[in-house]
């Protein structure tokens, strides 16, 4: 297991693990990418958490906290208000990526490993920013594509 430790880059704070075994992530690049994604995003001086995780791993996540027994793509973590604890940055949460899901959909969208993983932590990270596409009518979607067509990954 890699563990890249958080570190300050102009006021963002990212941590990213790799608890999976099936493909070599690279934290780093990883990190400096969901800062850049914080940044654009209008978040910069908060943290987060991003862990890749094996499918299994997701599915245990998915039916524990959505009632959902299959494994899915991204699940985001709010940390929400904790009116006792403050933190500095604030944190927004956590972010559990499937590797395996990742690659799969890759492959059937005809994108490369690394565009799915930053389109799957650009959508937690909004998540984690309170948006929710189910139901807000769209707003999550269109926001989400500008910032993808703003950070160049179109």
């Amino acid at each position: 297991m890699k563990i890249i430790p958080r570190k300050l880059i102009s006021k963002i704070m990212i941590e990213v693990v790799s608890r999976q075994r099936r493909r070599e992530m690279d934290c780093e690049r990883w990190q400096v990418f969901g800062e850049k994604a914080l940044t654009a995003i209008g978040k910069a001086g908060h943290d987060a958490t991003i862990a890749f995780v094996s499918d299994r791993q997701i599915k245990i996540l998915n039916k524990r906290f959505r009632r959902l027994s299959k494994p899915t793509d991204v699940l985001s973590f709010p940390a929400g208000d904790d009116k006792f604890t403050e933190t500095s940055p604030p944190r927004l949460g956590d972010i559990a990526i499937s590797v395996e899901r990742a690659e799969s959909q890759a492959a059937e969208n005809g994108l490369n490993f690394e565009k799915e993983i930053a389109q799957l932590i650009l959508h937690g990270l909004l998540h984690l920013c309170g948006y929710d596409h189910e139901t807000d009518k769209g707003e999550m979607s269109r926001l989400e594509l500008r910032l993808r067509g703003q950070m160049g990954m179109r």
